[in-house]
């Protein structure tokens, strides 16, 4: 049986305080809010109660932002995608920001199980003044477990509108996946592709662009297990970290380092991890 879910998320600044409402439908849901570091940032944990999300499943999750509202918003475990006979999984993440919102999209990795067929949208959209980190961690099979992503299709969109694009699509039925994952100029044969970014609907100062940059650099250089990444400004309103891994420790390693550097540079806010992280 595939599961229909929705979860609806909007956050208010009132007197000082970001405020949360959650709406939902199916199975996703939300813990507890948080406040870790004060009133003015709400933190969130998003839970998919069945653990996994196979063939015919749709999750959808919209977050509304108002004006000056600060949201964290992070998963305990693992986003999975399991093997599919034919069905096509699909999960699609939509994000409004409006004038001075922040918004920090934080979750663990989605893992792609072999033979899997799965669709993952992230869409975010920033109004003037708002400003988001997010990241984005793919994992593919379970290759400690002898069980490496040989079958199956994964397509993925993240898309800033007017900023940022980037589209991915891997099947395996085509000669041409096993090349790009093979490939030096691909992912080298590792399983882990981690994508970071800072968004700012209004163009960055050139030295704080810089910052971050190095920021970046920085901690990728400082990583004896992460030996092919970068960072880059596409354009003067992101910028943008990649990075292969073999595991996700170590690149999860690295995004939080770079998490707190990014935070403390344009927000002057000092990295309060989600307390999940931790467990």
């Amino acid at each position: 049986m595939s599961w229909r879910g929705r979860l609806d998320l909007r956050y208010r600044h009132e007197a000082g305080r970001t405020v949360a409402h959650d709406r939902h439908e199916g199975p996703l849901r939300v813990l507890q809010t948080l406040y870790p570091e004060g009133d003015k940032v709400a933190h969130h944990v998003l839970v998919h109660p069945p653990g996994g999300i196979v063939g015919g499943d749709e999750l959808d999750v919209c977050l509304d932002l108002a004006e000056g509202a600060h949201a964290l918003v992070t998963t305990p475990g693992a986003t999975r995608f399991y093997r599919s006979a034919g069905p096509v999984a699909t999960q699609r993440v939509v994000a409004r920001l409006a004038p001075q919102a922040r918004l920090e999209w934080l979750p663990l990795e989605t893992l792609v199980y072999d033979a899997a067929r799965a669709r993952n949208d992230l869409r975010f959209e920033l109004a003037p003044g708002a400003q988001m980190i997010g990241w984005d961690v793919l994992a593919l099979g379970l290759p400690a477990s002898g069980q490496p992503f040989r079958q199956g299709r994964y397509e993925q969109q993240i898309e800033l509108p007017d900023l940022w694009v980037e589209r991915s699509l891997l099947d395996v039925e085509d000669p041409l996946t096993h090349r790009r994952l093979a490939s030096p100029l691909g992912w080298d044969g590792r399983a882990v592709l981690a994508t970071m970014w800072f968004a700012s609907a209004a163009p960055l100062e050139a030295a704080a662009r810089q910052i971050l940059l190095e920021g970046a650099r920085g901690a990728l250089a400082a990583s004896p297990l992460v030996t092919r990444a970068g960072a880059t400004s596409p354009d003067g309103r992101v910028v943008v970290l990649r990075l292969l891994a073999e595991r996700t420790e170590p690149a999860f390693a690295v995004l939080q380092t770079v998490w707190a550097s990014w935070r403390e540079t344009v927000w002057h806010l000092p990295a309060v991890a989600p307390r999940i992280w931790r467990m």
